[in-house]
């Protein structure tokens, strides 16, 4: 991409922050240019944002219907999957998912519990509710 060529949109989704993008410039030297953001990229991000409130919002039903534990609609709700929970956690998908399980959950050792909170952004207090939302 050229220097000229660098989408300078500002795109509401960078919160009036620039990323770097890289271009060439007129002798076709790479450089690192601002870019406050691409029409298209926001349309993506909004998206992908609203698929993720859709898949926090099936998650808190599948908890209050007592089908999954806590944990599973936490991860929604902060933006993670099941992919990012594990990388982020150091724990295997596997054993992930038979945390979702309430029964499981419910068991589940303190030091577990402070890593899920640690990668979730949460206390151990918290993980282990259901918070009242304001779509219930």
């Amino acid at each position: 991409m050229d220097i000229n060529s660098v989408p300078q949109d500002d795109s509401s989704t960078h919160s009036e922050i620039k990323k770097a993008v890289y271009a060439s410039d007129e002798n076709g030297k790479i450089k690192n240019i601002a870019s406050s953001g691409w029409n298209v990229e926001e349309t993506v991000t909004r998206l992908a944002i609203d698929d993720l409130k859709e898949s926090s919002k099936e998650a808190y039903k599948l908890v209050k219907d007592g089908k999954m534990s806590p944990l599973y609609y936490h991860m929604y709700d902060v933006r993670m999957d099941l992919v990012v929970l594990a990388q982020s956690t150091g724990f295997f998908q596997w054993t992930i998912k038979r945390d979702f399980k309430p029964d499981v959950f419910k068991k589940i050792n303190q030091k577990r519990l402070l890593i899920y909170a640690d990668a979730l952004g949460k206390t151990t207090d918290e993980l282990k509710i259901l918070p009242k939302v304001e779509d219930e």
